[in-house]
């Protein structure tokens, strides 16, 4: 489990097909791997993976077929860049809201506004039925980061990015037209799934 407040940015060095799994090596600064131990869990643009191994300052990941077709991990390449994230403890301090790793859908930048130390991504979902996950005001996780659903219409949706959040992500390089993974609030589908569910049974 995720807060999506990013730690680290890490660079993909190596992506290798084998046994009909994917193998990506990702390097980034030693601070962030220290303690750190095979088996553990790391999230990935938004993604949960498994550590398989670390050689100094590159974590090796697995990722499935599915995992790659279902995520923006289809498009990336050698010398891309992703946001990393240790699990949250249960001790420390809950600084975005709580993400799982486990990406409902990609989405697609279409607006970009900028401002003088700010922007402001339109985003569009590929599932339009994401929508009712998505309230103003409400949580979001974007390539792993936590941020606010600012304006919504049918089929879209807003984020601003304050100046923290762009020096300290991928998000700064980000384009019109580019893919996103997104995670909609595990809290919001619940309850929407729920009352959807006792709707339908009449209760």
């Amino acid at each position: 489990m995720f807060t999506g407040i990013v730690q680290s940015i890490g660079k993909i060095k190596k992506i290798n097909f084998k046994k009909q799994i994917y193998c990506i090596y990702i390097q980034t600064d030693k601070n962030f791997i220290k303690n750190l131990k095979k088996g553990e869990s790391i999230s990935n643009n938004g993604c949960c993976l498994t550590i398989v191994h670390i050689y100094e300052n590159i974590i090796l990941f697995n990722v499935i077929k599915y995992t790659m077709n279902n995520t923006t991990f289809k498009f990336l390449k050698v010398g891309h860049y992703v946001n990393l994230e240790k699990p949250i403890k249960a001790n420390n301090f809950f600084g975005g809201h709580i993400v799982l790793g486990h990406i409902t859908d990609i989405a697609i930048i279409t607006k970009i506004k900028n401002y003088s130390f700010s922007k402001v991504f339109w985003i569009k979902p590929n599932n339009v039925s994401q929508m009712k996950f998505i309230p103003i005001k409400g949580s979001i996780c974007i390539d792993g980061v936590s941020l606010t659903i600012d304006k919504k219409t049918k089929n879209k949706f807003s984020v601003n990015l304050i100046p923290e959040t762009l020096n300290n992500t991928t998000l700064s390089k980000k384009k019109i037209h580019n893919y996103v993974n997104l995670e909609t609030d595990i809290y919001t589908r619940n309850i929407i799934q729920t009352i959807e569910r006792l709707c339908n049974k009449n209760i």
